[in-house]
């Protein structure tokens, strides 16, 4: 199995052009070492206006900004955590007496006192 490759946006255009000037699938695909219907869907996206720069450039800008909301987020929350650690073991422990939630007489283990 071949490893996934990336290509730039400049190398997909070229290989529609070629595509849309006349080349065959089968050339552009051995030439190029591509799959024939990854042209295929270069060739949509292209025609759906995919390639655009400016398009390119909105996403960018788009998944630029959620990154930073989400890198304050994370910040946020790790000052958060760092203040719920620090309370806890500033928090008053109990003295004594059982840690359970569960409270009441102790259970005995004898038969007798089972009837």
């Amino acid at each position: 199995m071949t490893a996934h490759r990336a290509h730039s946006i400049e190398f997909k255009r070229q290989v529609v052009q070629e595509f849309l000037s006349g080349e065959t699938l089968h050339g552009l695909a051995r030439r190029h070492e591509l799959a024939r219907n990854l042209i295929r869907i270069w060739v949509q996206k292209h025609q759906a206006g995919a390639f655009d720069e400016d398009v390119a450039a909105a996403e960018t800008q788009t998944y630029e900004a959620r990154i930073a909301a989400l890198e304050r987020l994370v910040g946020r929350q790790a000052l958060e955590i760092e203040f719920l650690k620090g309370a806890l073991k500033s928090a008053p422990r109990p003295r004594s007496g059982p840690t359970s939630v569960i409270t009441g007489p102790a259970v005995s283990l004898s038969l007798k006192d089972a009837g």
